[in-house]
């Protein structure tokens, strides 16, 4: 006889009051990235609570769960990320941030409670699981090139016992409240950064013909490279290329001997990536020199391409679609560029990533935003998916 799908969304609403108690306790404790102590610490306590055994290190402020430890079935882990952003809170809430200029701007908070909340309905049958599910709460996503997946990968989150399926989420206020999306292949992009220097003459600005001027020609190389988006890569394959950050010069009389530019790549393709690396070190070095100056640029590579494995989230959307109705699940049409680590635990096993919709009408504040403060009924939809999914996995890998 077939196994008939638990309704994981009941016990999910009965377990809201204790989402939105470690959601507020976790938002107003905010911590940057690599320095979650306190948040570890809340987190421990809940699994504690839960009466769930859970794992810490002594070099990272990472924690692992387990649920039905001793299953036999495939063991899927669900991922919360836990890091805040150097932002100053102005949402209003009560239990708005204490730390001066540091929020949960990301709904990693969100992402957290959820993940618990899944942890205590689960636990409830855990029984009935088909097997184990590990929960990783994981820090420094927002660090952007080495992150938290990688460390926690290398301190053995996927073993003992050994994982076969990954899920995450990730709030989006551009998905409606209720709703989750999901997409086959290339999710999110890879993200690297560059940091150029250049190298001018420097000195008075009435005779700025002694030397090579650091501000105009920084200002061609923004301009220049632009054209890596518009004529090097096919116009069929997103890039992104976009300098954030220009710092030069002290007063409006005197030319700066030095301009640094910093930026970002996004990128799709391994192929694409490679070919906008080498062009913009080319072209950045092309224009410096025929200006007379230098320019040497510095190009660090960041999260791979997040994507999603068409066996495993096909069967977890087929799951999420009997818990919630296919009217709730939105395939994307298209990739976002913003980037996640969650894509290298991706690279070792199968697995999924989501979006767990907040989005309200008349409330447009994006992700990193200081107003950003997602509605608190996305924690049941939050819970009831990470389980349902997990379960879902399972039951289709057993």
């Amino acid at each position: 006889m077939a196994r008939v799908p638990e309704a994981w969304t009941p016990s999910a609403r009965r377990v809201l009051p204790a989402m939105r108690a470690w959601r507020a306790s976790l938002h107003q404790d905010p911590e940057l990235t690599n320095h979650e102590e306190r948040t570890r610490d809340k987190l421990v306590g809940a699994l504690t609570e839960l009466g769930l055994p859970c794992r810490t290190f002594d070099d990272l402020a990472g924690v692992v769960g387990l649920v039905g430890g001793d299953r036999p079935g495939p063991v899927v882990a669900l991922r919360a990320d836990m890091d805040a952003l150097p932002i100053t809170e102005a949402t209003g809430l009560p239990f708005r941030s204490r730390t001066p200029g540091v929020m949960h701007a990301c709904g990693h908070d969100v992402h957290m409670a959820s993940l618990l909340g899944a942890a205590a309905i689960l636990s409830r049958r855990a029984d009935r699981l088909p097997g184990p599910v590990k929960l990783i709460f994981q820090p420094a996503e927002e660090e952007g090139h080495v992150g938290g997946a990688a460390p926690m990968m290398e301190r053995g989150c996927l073993e003992r016992p050994t994982v076969s399926f990954v899920v995450g989420q990730h709030v989006d206020p551009s998905v409606p409240l209720g709703k989750i999306g999901w997409k086959i292949g290339p999710f999110m992009a890879a993200a690297d950064s560059f940091r150029i220097v250049v190298h001018g003459t420097g000195g008075h600005a009435s005779t700025p013909q002694q030397g090579p001027d650091a501000v105009l020609v920084a200002s061609e190389i923004v301009t220049g490279l632009q054209a890596l988006v518009s004529r090097v890569r096919d116009p069929f394959d997103p890039v992104v290329v976009s300098v954030g950050s220009i710092h030069g010069g002290t007063r409006h009389n005197i030319l700066p001997s030095e301009v640094v530019l910093e930026g970002t790549v996004r990128t799709l393709r391994p192929e694409t990536r490679d070919l906008i690396e080498r062009s913009l070190k080319r072209r950045v070095r092309s224009i410096a020199a025929s200006l007379g100056a230098r320019a040497p640029v510095t190009y660090r590579r960041g999260y791979p391409t997040l994507v999603n494995p068409p066996d495993a989230t096909r069967t977890a959307v087929r799951a999420l679609e009997i818990e919630f109705g296919r009217e709730n699940l939105l395939e994307s049409d298209r990739p976002l560029m913003g980037a996640e680590d969650f894509s290298r635990y991706l690279e070792r096993v199968p697995g999924t990533f989501l979006r767990l919709g907040v989005g309200v009408p008349g409330r447009p504040a994006s992700l990193h935003s200081a107003t950003f403060a997602p509605d608190e009924r996305a924690l049941v939809v939050g819970a009831a998916t990470l389980a349902a999914a997990a379960t879902g996995l399972q039951g289709a890998g057993a």
